[in-house]
């Protein structure tokens, strides 16, 4: 680090800590002229990608989950809060796996569970337009495979 004095590129660290949850505050004295100086290293976040279906990659965005999401629960007694909150879950279930990149079914994945738990009919919704059913059979299979597992609960 370059003294600001004096411009020696040599410093050696006093004092180190956290200065608030990005960023970390060093104190450092210069090796030549003794003066004493502070600085702060703020951690790079580094982007989350989506590998769509077709291959292409963007930056994880969640606000088009939280806008597919809102599509699937329209006129459910699904509160905004709740819709916030499991976007923020996702988001931070997305960026745990501490990959650089996810793909568009594992974020489905994870709507579709959250949904399935706060409201079935917004859960339904979302799988008819994610899972694409090809027909009238496939989204039945769906229906009943959310039928039994409430029975099993049961």
């Amino acid at each position: 680090m370059k003294c600001p004095t004096c411009g020696n590129p040599d410093s050696k660290v006093i004092d180190s800590r956290p200065s608030d949850k990005s960023s970390i505050r060093r104190r450092r004295e210069c090796l030549s002229c003794g003066k004493r100086f502070t600085t702060y290293e703020i951690i790079e976040a580094t982007p989350l990608f989506v590998i769509k279906k077709d291959g292409s990659k963007e930056i994880f965005d969640p606000n088009k989950v939280a806008a597919g999401v809102r599509r699937a629960c329209y006129k459910r007694p699904v509160t905004e809060e709740q819709i916030s909150e499991m976007v923020q879950e996702i988001e931070n279930e997305a960026v745990g796996t501490l990959r650089e990149d996810i793909s568009t079914s594992e974020i489905g994945n994870m709507v579709m569970e959250k949904l399935r738990k706060i409201d079935e009919v917004s859960y339904v919704r979302f799988a008819s337009v994610y899972r694409e059913f090809k027909d009238i059979d496939s989204f039945l299979d769906e229906l009943r495979g959310l039928c039994t597992s409430k029975k099993k609960k049961k």
